[in-house]
């Protein structure tokens, strides 16, 4: 299972109604973080785990969601997060 594969499985706990995910490690080829194999992405997610919450407090569950991903897969992640009311 690639890295995207596993970013895609672990998004499910935040109940997403819907997300994008881009890959934007080509972009990044020669940069530090993707000569140690982490790759970049963007992520767009909207769910409504996200209502009451600020964007620090949104980001914080992304994060916590992906886990050790963070440490050695994913060099960098872009982070869109909405509730379904902000559409």
């Amino acid at each position: 299972m690639n890295t995207a594969d596993r970013i895609r499985e672990r998004l499910a706990a935040l109940e997403p109604e819907s997300y994008t995910l881009e890959d934007d490690s080509a972009a990044h080829r020669g940069h530090a973080g993707a000569a140690s194999g982490g790759g970049h992405f963007s992520l767009t997610i909207v769910s409504p785990k996200f209502r009451t919450l600020s964007t620090l407090a949104r980001h914080r569950l992304v994060y916590e969601a992906m886990g050790e991903l963070m440490q050695r897969d994913i060099h960098a992640l872009s982070i869109s997060a909405l509730t379904p009311e902000e559409l």
